[in-house]
């Protein structure tokens, strides 16, 4: 008996990869919802995970995520709104604030890493010890390469051109 063909087989790694990370987004989104911060958002934790170290400036983490001020100010407002972040002063520079984790944001992280372990915890199931561990091997082999170069003209280029 032969296997049944899944629209699956016909797409790239790529768009594989994508697809999976994509349920994460989705199973994370619900993970939160679940524990009572439907607020925070996903893409949030971008903006969360580097406050584990201290306090920053938002300049700084718009530096460190490759976006504008204005787009962490806005997720940073977000975030203070729900309690998740403060701004305080810096102690070394009286002009800045520093953005810090509040107690709730601290708790965001945890429901983060338990909807992670948890993902971890199934793939598991499905596929085993050793194929996860082969997988978990794949993906930071590949992550580890140097990333492909991209012409940032040809993306402007095709655009500009209405392809």
């Amino acid at each position: 008996m032969e296997r049944e063909v899944a629209p699956s087989d016909f797409m790239a790694v790529p768009a594989l990869v994508q697809r999976l990370a994509n349920q994460g987004i989705e199973r994370l989104r619900y993970d939160l919802a679940d524990r009572g911060m439907a607020t925070v958002r996903p893409a949030h934790v971008l903006v969360l995970l580097p406050l584990l170290g201290g306090g920053r400036r938002a300049s700084d983490l718009a530096g460190q995520l490759g976006v504008s001020r204005q787009a962490v100010a806005q997720v940073v407002r977000t975030l203070e709104a729900g309690g998740y972040v403060e701004r305080l002063d810096d102690p070394g520079d009286a002009r800045a604030k520093l953005v810090c984790l509040t107690a709730g944001g601290r708790a965001a992280l945890r429901a983060v890493r338990a909807s992670a372990v948890a993902a971890e915890a199934e793939w598991a199931d499905r596929l085993g010890p050793d194929r996860l561990a082969e997988f978990r091997a794949t993906l930071t082999e590949l992550l580890a390469g140097p990333p492909a170069e991209v012409d940032p003209g040809r993306a402007t280029a095709r655009t500009a051109g209405g392809d």
